[in-house]
């Protein structure tokens, strides 16, 4: 099955092994250790940059795909015996969770000073357990062609999504699995206020055909034909045009959240040296640039990378100023959680 079309996510183990020759790949390795990397992005980034990585480096890499609420929740699982030594790419809000509960360990990359302001701030925040890689606005993809056959107007605004003739035509994640989802309902939070984002939510609930497992599965049905709006990140809704497919990206007018996707070295890593080499080479303009050439559009948080011409520049979209810091928090996000299971997904469709 095709990755990015069937399954966004999927759990893949890949072993590589890539040295400077193939003679001497086997030795190189061994003599430069291994790595076991847990990854929160699509497949395809995925796989390019721990591909990249053992390249350059000689490490052999291990690497396992989750979406960023399983990761977190393994590595929790974990805590007591690791299993992974680096967390890279996935909502910031998880690696400021996992921060919060010294699930992470800290860790000043000489390359700090290379990154725009929000990654730096975040890694501050967290006392250096976490830093940003990538940022990216919340916002919506729609196909245009469904719509207009039913006559619905394309979405301008977060209000539309509750409209009567939006009923069964939108996908958005279940923000228990997915990081962008979860971003999605402190997003409605700190732009409505909480009772009335969660009396937003519960319109919008009938509405909604499905809560994917992950962030980019709604944009992906929406590429397929099978909803008509899905809530994501603007670059995965990007990313689904570049691929030919028939998605209209957007950002809804009232203003809209972001995320900070981001790389977390985890607590007890048996491979620390290994991880610290990945976190520093993650953050040069080299490795940041992989993105774009394998179709992710996010933009990247070293100020030195190119990005991608297909995506807006933060300045460009209406963005409200994100709490990162309590939207992060373990108890918060706990909270809002157990609220948006109780309050939206236990009612009836």
């Amino acid at each position: 099955m095709n990755a990015r079309r069937g399954m966004p996510y999927r759990r893949s183990s890949i072993a590589l092994s890539l040295g400077f020759g193939l003679a001497l790949a086997a030795g190189s390795a061994a003599a430069q250790g291994s790595l076991t990397v847990y990854c929160s992005y699509q497949i395809d980034w995925c796989t390019a940059m721990v591909n990249a990585f053992a390249k350059d480096t000689g490490i052999k890499v291990a690497m396992t795909q989750k979406p960023a609420g399983e990761t977190f929740a393994q590595i929790k699982a974990e805590a007591a015996n690791p299993k992974g030594d680096i967390w890279w790419t996935g909502s910031g809000d998880a690696h400021v969770q996992a921060a919060g509960e010294n699930l992470t360990q800290a860790y000043q990359s000489p390359r700090l000073a290379d990154l725009h302001d929000w990654a730096r701030k975040q890694a501050e925040q967290t006392g250096y357990k976490t830093v940003g890689i990538y940022a990216g606005p919340l916002g919506y993809g729609y196909n245009a062609d469904m719509l207009a056959k039913k006559n619905v107007p394309p979405p301008k605004c977060w209000s539309d999504l509750v409209k009567p003739e939006y009923k069964n035509e939108v996908q958005i994640a279940n923000p228990n699995s997915s990081g962008t989802a979860y971003v999605a309902v402190a997003t409605l939070v700190q732009l409505m206020g909480e009772d009335e984002a969660f009396k937003y939510l519960k319109k919008m609930h009938a509405n909604v055909n499905q809560y994917t497992k992950s962030g980019a599965g709604p944009v992906k049905a929406v590429g397929r034909g099978e909803t008509a709006v899905g809530v994501a990140f603007l670059h995965d809704a990007v990313a689904e045009k570049a691929a030919g497919f028939p998605v209209t990206p957007g950002t809804p007018c009232e203003g809209t959240g972001y995320e900070i996707g981001s790389m977390s070295i985890i607590k007890g890593a048996r491979n620390l040296d290994n991880a610290k080499k990945f976190y520093d080479w993650a953050l040069t303009p080299a490795a940041q640039e992989i993105g774009a050439a394998n179709k992710a559009f996010p933009i990247p948080s070293n100020k030195n990378a190119k990005m991608s011409p297909l995506m807006p520049k933060l300045s460009e979209v209406k963005l409200i100023d994100y709490d990162f810091a309590k939207y992060g928090s373990a108890s918060e996000r706990r909270r809002l959680l157990e609220k948006w299971e109780q309050e939206v997904n236990a009612l009836p469709r």
